[in-house]
């Protein structure tokens, strides 16, 4: 049986099917600034993170490392890198099931102050070794509040809407992304004619530091979202896996009365209850012993491996990669940049359309299109209109199936394991990402521009083919799905 927080109301079966009915009528109204406001921001600032490191880099090797060149400044990019997705792992396997415990509000407060102290670090770091460091925090922040915040949207979100909450906040991710990767070319690259580069960037002999302001913005950020974070409600179905029924019950009034302002709501359907499980603290104890779940973690934790070794491959070292090919790291700044512009422009894409089709389709869609954008930047990039072409649809299709699989991900498993399942194969998951960054990165040099995107393409389509093993989720209520 459940265990409940001393002095809590038990929930009987009856009454937590009601109040889950009530919460999953709720329109999007109902939750946004929550959702999009408070979860949303969070995870704009974690991706901002991610991104932050792209085009920046190579001015801050030059800067902190002896030795370092625009010419060998990818050799130094793996170990940042590398210890932010050490960092990713550890948010995801040992801070987000925490949540599990302490529930969804706390921790999402917590993984925010890892993004705040990392980004202090960075910011203010005199050696590479400390900038490393600042990273590994970094990475904290990214893996717990990937876990804990899609969580957080799924336990909140209607059934029907579900992947379409995830896409919607992935827009703010986007938009950190985009921003991210913006400012590096602002802040960090010199001025140039386009598309040589950018003609207002502003690095230069008197203005070497503009890795430093990018941290800083990143500090400044996560300082606000930790004061919002602490204005989140929390998660009625984690109150309720608790027996904290009066304080899950007020957390939907507060909601329904949001909601009411619009208009009427529809008469609630009560949703099944939750089945008969273990002790809240047996969380990876169940993981890895009920059949079900523990499937579904391999299937999972295999197809997060291979799609992530394609993601972190573009995302974290396409500037690196390009350069390595045959553009000029301006040149390379810029066409990451329109990659960029296609990472916004798939959120939101993934808006409007990620409910129109079952979540095991879009990993497929996402491989072909991001395939069919380095085929452009191979074949046809020595023409610059094409190369950002073919960086728009890369960054589309290696993201277009994140949204509804981060939905997924945290349908997968029953709230009282929730987190710990979306961090255990989010977290280990996201260890195809050191493939991509150790094993792909440094054959690029020594590959042809098309076998290189061929390769790191081809493992987004084995992740493709082990997400049609994935549970069928979509409109369907949590407790149905994973009981």
């Amino acid at each position: 049986m459940s265990t409940t927080t001393p002095g809590a109301n038990a929930a009987t079966p009856g009454m937590s099917a009601l109040l889950l009915g009530r919460l999953d009528r709720l329109p999007r109204h109902a939750v946004r600034y929550a959702v999009t406001g408070i979860v949303g921001l969070g995870l704009f600032l974690v991706f901002y993170c991610n991104f932050n490191i792209n085009v920046s880099f190579i001015q801050t090797c030059t800067q902190i490392k002896a030795g370092c060149t625009p010419a060998n400044a990818a050799s130094a990019e793996r170990w940042p890198v590398v210890l932010y997705l050490i960092g990713y792992v550890l948010g995801g396997l040992a801070v987000a099931p925490i949540s599990d415990r302490l529930g969804r509000r706390r921790l999402v407060v917590a993984v925010l102050v890892f993004a705040l102290v990392g980004s202090l670090i960075t910011t203010f770091a005199g050696t590479f070794d400390l900038f490393v460091f600042g990273r590994a925090v970094t990475g904290v922040a990214m893996g717990g509040m990937l876990a804990v915040g899609n969580t957080y949207i799924g336990e909140i979100a209607p059934p029907s809407s579900r992947a379409r909450y995830t896409a919607i906040t992935f827009v703010l991710c986007t938009l950190g992304a985009m921003i991210g990767i913006g400012l590096g070319l602002l802040f960090t690259t010199e001025s140039a004619s386009f598309p040589n580069g950018l003609p207002i960037a502003l690095a230069g002999e008197g203005f070497t530091t503009g890795w430093r302001w990018m941290y800083a913005i990143a500090a400044a950020v996560g300082l606000v979202s930790i004061l919002l974070a602490l204005r989140l409600p929390e998660s009625p179905r984690w109150l309720l896996e608790h027996g904290r029924v009066d304080e899950a019950e007020a957390v939907v009034v507060e909601l329904e009365r949001r909601a009411l302002r619009r208009g009427p709501l529809p008469e609630p359907a009560p949703a099944p209850p939750a089945a008969e499980h273990e002790k809240l603290s047996e969380a990876y104890r169940e993981l890895f012993t009920n059949h079900r779940y523990r499937n579904r973690a391999l299937i999972l934790i295999a197809m997060w491996f291979f799609g992530y070794a394609t993601v972190f491959s573009f995302s974290t070292s396409s500037t690196s990669i390009l350069t390595g090919l045959h553009f000029t790291p301006p040149v390379a700044g810029m066409i990451t940049a329109v990659g960029g512009v296609g990472f916004f422009a798939q959120g939101l894409f993934s808006a409007r359309f990620s409910e129109a089709l079952p979540r095991h389709l879009w990993l497929p869609i996402g491989a072909v299109l991001t395939l069919l954008g380095g085929v452009v930047i191979a074949e046809l990039g020595d023409h610059i209109t094409w190369a950002f072409i073919g960086a728009f649809i890369v960054f589309f299709g290696f993201n277009v199936w994140v949204p509804p699989t981060f939905a997924l991900s945290a349908e997968s498993f029953p709230t009282r394991i929730r987190a710990a399942g979306f961090g255990l194969v989010d977290g280990v998951g996201v260890t195809g990402g050191m493939v991509g960054v150790l094993v792909i990165a440094p054959l690029v040099p020594h590959l042809s521009t098309l076998a290189a995107m061929v390769v790191i393409c081809a493992f987004q389509f084995v992740a493709a083919v082990l997400a049609q093993f994935t549970p069928r989720s979509r409109n369907e209520a949590l407790e149905v799905v994973s009981p």
